[in-house]
């Protein structure tokens, strides 16, 4: 069985794309294999680790489209081209719609920096979701990863780690070690998962051809 080809959906640096190429390389994806990386921005680094890695990348600008469905459409168009059956938000700052979403149901994931239910939804992403938790005074927060649906970070969850928070944390050194500590462990772990059920998925279908 043809491995689940993924595509990770990217905006920035990339750490979290790196996190997955590292994860493929040393076999803890096993189930899937990264096809595309696309970008909303043309100069993101995530590009260039794209390359560095053999992947194919491409871009696709909001400023060169006519709407949101015109930007969605183009998205569609590449995804299908590459026959991609898993989507990866990886630091992903463009809100999907739900006509996108109802297409790819429970074949979107997104890694969010918080223990969902805290510290999510429009408006937190970044920095301000570590600047709320450091605020509200929490003593663990963490990393969730969830399927993508219409409503910002209102998925199902998939995979949690939780991170302790230190005496003298600013946002800066708590979400450079939730990255490091949660968010570089379960992305790749909830990408091999769920891969894996597509496969599983796919060899029932063509069980059930060879069957008739």
């Amino acid at each position: 069985m043809e491995k689940t080809r993924i595509a990770v959906l990217v905006s920035g640096g990339g750490t979290n794309l790196q996190a997955l190429i590292d994860a493929e390389r040393a076999g803890i994806i096993r189930s899937g294999e990264i096809s595309l990386v696309i970008s909303n921005v043309k100069d993101a680094y995530a590009l260039t680790r794209a390359k560095n890695a053999g992947i194919e990348s491409a871009t696709v600008l909001k400023r060169e489209c006519r709407d949101q469905s015109d930007f969605e459409d183009k998205l569609v168009s590449l995804l299908d081209a590459h026959k991609i059956e898993l989507i990866v938000l990886a630091g992903f700052m463009s809100i999907l719609s739900e006509s996108f979403t109802s297409r790819y149901k429970r074949r979107i994931i997104n890694v969010h920096p918080s223990l969902i239910p805290a510290f999510c939804g429009k408006g937190f992403y970044g920095l301000r979701v570590h600047e709320a938790a450091l605020s509200y005074g929490v003593k663990v927060t963490g990393a969730t990863v969830h399927f993508v649906n219409e409503i910002p970070d209102g998925g199902e969850i998939i995979m949690q780690r939780a991170v302790k928070i230190r005496k003298n944390d600013t946002p800066e050194t708590l979400q450079a070690r939730v990255m490091r500590e949660a968010e570089w462990k379960i992305l790749p772990l909830s990408c091999e998962a769920v891969s894996k059920e597509i496969a599983k998925q796919k060899r029932g279908k063509l069980a059930m051809k060879s069957a008739l």
